[in-house]
């Protein structure tokens, strides 16, 4: 039996490692490269781009691949495809503005990504430049979360009010077609800013992102993937405006990055159900040197993540302003099982609510619409287990640790040498042996 367990030890401790040590395969990209201007791009952000950027692409894919440049400029445009072995390198002072006219996106039956990559290797976005999804013109709004001010701007763009005037629409604009027959269905056709699907060997590194019709950076079942030094914002309201979400990916390095937006910060998302299962888990992962500043939650895993998490490295990350620093959601239907999960040495500043949550009956609350219930059935409940959190230091917070669910769901949980200055409750957790707690500090007034 003790050879059995020191065996047991062994292999846990070469996946930490092997976590640890986390360097995905960089991109190989041809020194090759052309000026968008050489392709008839013009930067007056009046002229639609949509031609030029495909032109260029397609010049260099013939040719091998190779850094498509954009210099300084606003340049509106419709969607963007990557192909393989090409980098779409934003000069310092270049925008890439993505057009408020919805029928740019649509081809009558699906709403495509503002930049997109799928089943291609060696994809790359760089530079300097800002890539801003112009976003206002989809996203529905909560009159509870805008200024007087801001609510008489929207209502000057036209739109249409839900029946208690609590939601504004981008539906029913003065000056663009809607491209669904009601409101609510054009608001289920958002679109991501940049989704690359399926790819081998991803970098997006020192540009600024902004403005999502719905979340910024979607990297799904990718592997090899680095993202460094980019800057992701949008309004603190923005209706679903997750920042980076990462979904069943493998060898992935998040480092560098500053977050601010609507909904979760950097998230870890596994799938739904058996297609989530069947696509893999998210794997051999390091989130270091990073700075959220508004979001949900500054890291999260879930709600879905059927398809599981395994060999995750969080450190050395602040969390100032979030609504929740470390966030657990899920639900039956759509959990799975955490393996090997460690995050050490974070400051959190001005946390809303929890420090540390975890929540195994989650429930999505699309703008519009009732909450969807969490399910009830006993297939694909969430296991959170094998987490070992250490070195937070939190100034601020209404509850320090809270935890809802069951033994079944929550255990194996270790909280170790952290402060938590809280305001409301130190702990709220459903069964005290969920969490195991260390060397913790918990202060209040």
């Amino acid at each position: 039996m003790r050879k059995l367990i020191t065996f047991f030890s062994f292999l846990m401790a070469a996946a930490l490692l092997h976590a640890q040590e986390v360097k995905p395969s960089p991109v190989i990209i041809p020194e090759s490269s052309v000026s968008l201007l050489d392709f008839g791009g013009v930067p007056d952000g009046v002229e639609l781009n949509t031609a030029a950027f495909s032109r260029a692409f397609e010049a260099l894919e013939k040719q091998g691949g190779g850094h498509l440049v954009v210099p300084a400029g606003i340049f509106l445009t419709g969607p963007i495809k990557l192909p393989s072995s090409t980098d779409l390198h934003l000069e310092r002072g270049a925008v890439i503005l993505f057009s408020p006219d919805k029928k740019d996106f649509f081809d009558g039956k699906k709403v495509a990504p503002c930049i997109s990559a799928s089943k291609k290797h060696d994809v790359s976005i760089s530079g300097e430049g800002i890539i801003d999804g112009n976003g206002k013109w989809w996203r529905p709004v909560k009159r509870g979360k805008v200024s007087d001010t801001e609510w008489k701007a929207f209502k000057r763009m036209g739109g249409t009010m839900n029946g208690d005037e609590s939601l504004w629409y981008p539906f029913g604009l003065k000056h663009y077609e809607d491209i669904a027959p009601s409101y609510t269905a054009q608001e289920k056709m958002r679109t991501h800013l940049i989704r690359i699907n399926d790819c081998e060997r991803v970098s997006v590194s020192g540009v600024i992102i902004q403005n999502a019709p719905k979340f910024h950076l979607v990297p799904q079942r990718c592997s090899d993937v680095t993202i460094k030094d980019v800057f992701v914002r949008c309004p603190w309201n923005a209706q679903n405006g997750d920042g980076i979400d990462i979904m069943q990916c493998v060898r992935v390095l998040i480092s560098g990055c500053t977050v601010d937006v609507g909904d979760d910060g950097i998230c870890l998302k596994g799938g739904v159900g058996q297609k989530g299962l069947d696509d893999g888990p998210c794997k051999d992962i390091l989130i270091e040197n990073n700075i959220v500043f508004h979001a949900h939650g500054g890291f999260v895993i879930g709600s879905e993540f059927s398809g599981g998490m395994q060999n995750i490295i969080v450190r050395n990350n602040v969390f100032s302003g979030t609504d929740t620093g470390l966030r657990f959601k899920s639900a039956p239907e759509r959990g799975g099982l955490t393996q090997n999960i460690r995050i050490s040495d974070i400051s959190m500043t001005d946390i809303g609510g929890e420090a540390i949550v975890f929540q195994t009956d989650y429930a999505d609350r699309p703008a519009g619409r009732e909450s969807n219930k969490a399910s009830t059935k006993n297939s694909f409940v969430p296991e959170f287990t094998d987490i070992a959190i250490s070195g937070v230091i939190c100034r601020g917070c209404r509850t320090a640790i809270r935890a809802k669910g069951t033994l079944e769901t929550v255990h194996g949980i270790t909280v170790s040498d952290c402060v938590f200055f809280y305001t409301d409750k130190a702990t709220d957790i459903d069964v005290p042996e969920m969490i195991k707690t260390k060397n913790v500090r918990l202060i209040s007034y």
